[in-house]
């Protein structure tokens, strides 16, 4: 009795293992464009183009949505994004966005509006071509690489 409970519970510990490994994988980011930080640091390379699509809600509903390129520098850890296009509130050639990653994705980042730098909160997709930023009252950005 006690060899047969021993042996189930071996077989338990085994399946709980195997899953716990198969959801480690499962969370592992898949980045095609990856940059090594001089502290051994793994981050998402997101320099180059994007399309962006600049979305406003709530309060600036009423500025609606439009779209623009946006071309992103990136030192290390710190980026900026440039409007190649503008609209009337921010024309081309000034900052959409600026932060800094992490081996997670965004440690920090800004959406720069005509009122200033807003906080806001970034996703980005599995494989790194898709970005989301929002600043959770009126305005979001998703930004799809080029």
């Amino acid at each position: 009795m006690t060899r047969k409970i021993g042996i189930v519970l071996a077989v338990l510990i085994a399946i709980v293992s195997f899953l716990c490994m198969v959801q480690a994988q499962t969370v592992e980011k898949k980045w095609k464009k990856t940059v090594t930080l001089p502290s051994g640091e793994v981050i998402l390379d997101i320099s180059g183009e994007w399309d962006a699509v600049l979305e406003n809600y709530g309060e600036w509903k009423w500025h609606g949505t439009s779209e623009d390129v946006f071309k992103i520098t990136q030192e290390g850890n710190s980026f900026v994004a440039i409007r190649t296009k503008g609209n009337p509130y921010m024309p081309a050639g000034t900052a959409g966005t600026r932060g800094e990653l992490d081996k997670n994705g965004f440690k920090r980042v800004w959406i720069i509006a005509p009122s200033g730098p807003k906080d806001a909160k970034g996703q980005i997709s599995e494989d790194g071509n898709k970005i989301v930023i929002d600043e959770g009252r009126v305005v979001r950005q998703i930004l799809t690489r080029k």
